[in-house]
């Protein structure tokens, strides 16, 4: 009985018919996403490195997030998502970018920006996406869901 592929491995196979590569950004999920996309086998073919940059000093550093983004929309927005997407593909390189950014909770959710609400960024070759997700469940149970609608979106992007 043949297997179902999954996610990390349509996306790997794709990446590498195309001869693109694929990085991340990851703040909430802290390095999941990468770790979901090495489990396909292949994955070196696409996937040179990643960055996970929890804290706004490293967004800003790193990725070249904006300052006055992080202070004027906090680092859980659209703004700061498509600019760690961009900000990402730029430094690694690749073609295609996925950023996560978010509040996992139990704590730090407020009126505004409860927790389980996340942003993911999709820069695949010249276009750039940013999904608004609220999740819900425990800390982990949103860090998951964000990493599975990451990789559904970059399989949208590169469908499309």
């Amino acid at each position: 009985m043949k297997q179902v592929e999954t996610l990390e491995e349509w996306l790997v196979k794709e990446l590498t018919k195309r001869n693109a590569s694929i990085t991340t950004a990851e703040s909430c999920t802290g390095g999941l996403l990468s770790g979901r996309i090495v489990n396909a086998s292949g994955a070196s073919r696409v996937f040179s490195h990643s960055f996970v940059t929890y804290s706004n000093d490293a967004k800003n550093h790193l990725l070249g997030v904006r300052k006055e983004t992080l202070d004027s929309v906090g680092a859980v927005s659209e703004e700061t998502a498509a600019q760690m997407a961009a900000g990402a593909a730029k430094a690694a390189n690749a073609e295609v970018a996925l950023s996560t950014t978010g509040i996992a909770g139990p704590d730090g959710g407020t009126p505004e920006k409860p927790v389980g609400l996340v942003y993911i960024g999709c820069v695949c070759f010249d276009k750039t996406v940013v999904e608004k997700h609220v999740f819900h469940g425990t800390r982990m149970e949103v860090r998951e869901a964000s990493v599975e609608a990451a990789l559904v979106l970059a399989k949208k992007c590169l469908e499309e």
